[in-house]
């Protein structure tokens, strides 16, 4: 299928009506929010300065899965379903987690590990990524744990305003474009979706922010971008699923191995990604994720191409590669 068919049209609307139900439900949830005292209050290793509602997110959320739910009623799919059940026990689980705080470890894990398990488990044989050049069961641990990570990560890398919208916003509209280039049978909306979701969020978040997203929005939103990039690599557009996302498994996978070989606690919050430590170097957030959305500009680019053959993916991957740590450095305190 190409072009812009009725199924796109209708997405496309369903999408639109996503991120303006986001834009209009957020100035009543943030004064419920202040109301409820579910605040951020900043520490000296925050990257605000500023108390600040936490749980925009319960939008963005909400939102996003009213949507694809409204897709499903008139397109269903066998999949689907399960990734929509799976976000919503995660969105249920960090929401407990922002009221409250302190909810295990291991219940937050537990959640994620069913989540992506019972899809993984249901996909077909067939599905594979490599094509049959590792056994399915080990590509299936492999991807299961890329996943739990990237859901992870992404929560982690939700530390200055607008830098997860960007990345939404990004990951979402690069989605639809390597599926629209792939001449996908059928019309996949859910990035149509999470980018309005994001574009509805933006302006509370952008500047000085009147809410956080909280672990309610990233981690769900997370899990479920995960299983977009995973959707895109079973389809053969692997390099796509490596790209879109790139900035942020960098920064997050180089941080965190940094700190383990230093024998720091990884499970404590912490100031020194690159994209943290770009804000106090240039003392702007909004200077931070404007780069980063110009870098995804390029990554989106480079997902688009890296269609086209092995040859030319593994190139633009290099190229990703370059572009993205050349942007960490930039943003790198001097030692």
């Amino acid at each position: 299928m190409s072009g812009l068919t009725p199924d796109w049209l209708l997405a496309g609307g369903i999408a639109g009506i996503s991120g303006l139900l986001v834009f209009a439900l957020l100035p009543p949830l943030i004064g419920w929010l202040r109301r409820r005292a579910v605040l951020d209050i900043p520490n000296h290793r925050s990257s605000h300065s500023e108390i600040t509602p936490r749980g925009g997110g319960i939008a963005v959320s909400a939102c996003i899965l009213l949507g694809l739910a409204a897709w499903l009623t008139l397109r269903p799919d066998p999949v689907m379903p399960l990734v929509l059940l799976g976000m919503a026990a995660l969105a249920i689980v960090s929401w407990l987690d922002d009221r409250r705080g302190g909810l295990p470890v291991g219940v937050r894990l537990g959640a994620q590990m069913l989540s992506a398990g019972l899809v993984l488990a249901v996909l077909p044989s067939d599905y594979t990524v490599a094509q049959g050049l590792v056994p399915v069961w080990l590509e299936r641990v492999v991807l299961f744990l890329a996943w739990i990570w990237f859901t992870n990560l992404f929560n982690f890398m939700d530390g200055i305003n607008g830098i997860t919208g960007i990345e939404m916003t990004s990951i979402g509209a690069g989605y639809t474009l390597v599926s629209l280039a792939q001449n996908a049978e059928g019309v996949a909306p859910a990035g149509l979706i999470v980018a309005a979701a994001a574009l509805g969020f933006l302006p509370w978040n952008w500047g000085r922010a009147k809410v956080f997203l909280g672990d309610v929005g990233s981690v769900p939103v997370g899990y479920l971008l995960g299983a977009l990039l995973l959707a895109l690599a079973l389809s053969g557009a692997w390099a796509a699923a490596l790209i879109l996302p790139m900035y942020y498994w960098i920064d997050a996978t180089y941080t965190l191995l940094r700190r383990l070989l230093r024998g720091e606690k990884i499970w404590q919050a912490h100031r020194s990604h690159f994209y943290q430590q770009g804000a106090r170097k240039l003392g702007s957030h909004a200077a931070v994720s404007g780069r980063i959305a110009a870098l995804n500009l390029v990554l989106i680019a480079l997902a688009l191409a890296s269609t086209q053959s092995w040859q030319i993916a593994l190139a633009a991957l290099v190229v990703a590669l370059a572009a993205t740590a050349g942007l960490c450095r930039y943003f790198a305190e001097p030692v």
